[in-house]
Parts: C-alpha cells; structure tokens; sequence
C-alpha cells in the first residue's frame, strides 16, 4: 500500500475529536467525525439533509482529491448515507470538511459529538487533455445507454 501526507489541522469545535484514523489495516478510508457541540445533537429527520461539521482542515498533496463516502452500517442500520456520494474535496481546498448527510430512513436519526458519519478516501487525480473530434471510434456497445448491457 502506497502512503501520502496530508497535513490536517484541527479547528477549534474539534480540538477534543481524534483525527481521521484507519479502523484496520486495510481500511480504504479514514473515519471522519461530527464535531457538533456537546450535548446538543444534530436531529435528522426522516427525508432531511443536514451539513454536518467535522472540526478539521486538511492540505491534500497535489494530484490528489479526498472522496467523502458513506458509511455502510449507517446507511444499514439508519438509512442515513451522504447525499452527494462521493464529495470530492479538492488539493487546493483548505476549509472545513463538511459532510451533507441525508435521512433516508423512516425514524429521527441523532447526529451526536464524536460519531462517526463518512470515510474519507484520498485518491490520486489525472486531469484529462479534452480532444475535440468530428466523429468517435465504433464499439459494440455504442450509443447503448442505461440498462444496455443487461
């Protein structure tokens, strides 16, 4: 497994959190935190969408991206998943993470100080040279669509 840096630095409303960790050796992401106040909880209720702080910055190497993922015992469990899977987070951003959780579930979801509520995935990135052309190569599939394939 390769490794990047990436430099994090707590804010002040996370400074108590345990940084971003790896929950076993070949975890593809870190477990990002709520970093809401203590003792007053985010309600999510079913259908809503909430942003939801995580108390830390981070400085990505450039050519990387950081991905904000679900987690999949909350989107089991709860039916709360992230709304925009995955959220990109880009080299040169330097605010707050935030992850956009929605309530999919049929019950009030409580959003408490500590818990874990996405995995972060840091990725390498390759920007594309775009080629403008007349006409595209023919494959079999063509210009098949969703549900082609079977």
């Amino acid at each position: 497994m390769s490794e990047s840096e990436v430099r994090v630095m707590r804010l002040p409303h996370g400074a108590d959190l345990p940084l971003p960790a790896y929950q076993s050796a070949h975890a593809a992401g870190l477990d990002l935190m709520a970093a809401v106040p203590e003792g007053a909880p985010l309600n999510l209720k079913p259908g809503a969408r909430t942003l939801v702080p995580t108390g830390i910055a981070i400085a990505l190497p450039p050519g990387h991206e950081g991905q904000v993922r679900p987690r999949s015992g909350l989107a089991a469990k709860h039916g709360v998943t992230v709304l925009n899977s995955p959220g990109t987070i880009d080299a040169d951003y330097r605010g707050e993470l935030q992850v956009i959780l929605v309530n999919l579930g049929s019950e009030s979801f409580a959003v408490t100080r500590g818990m874990r509520i996405a995995q972060l995935v840091i990725a390498p990135v390759k920007h594309a040279q775009l080629r403008e052309v007349a006409n595209l190569d023919e494959t079999p599939r063509g210009i098949g669509g969703f549900g082609s394939t079977g």
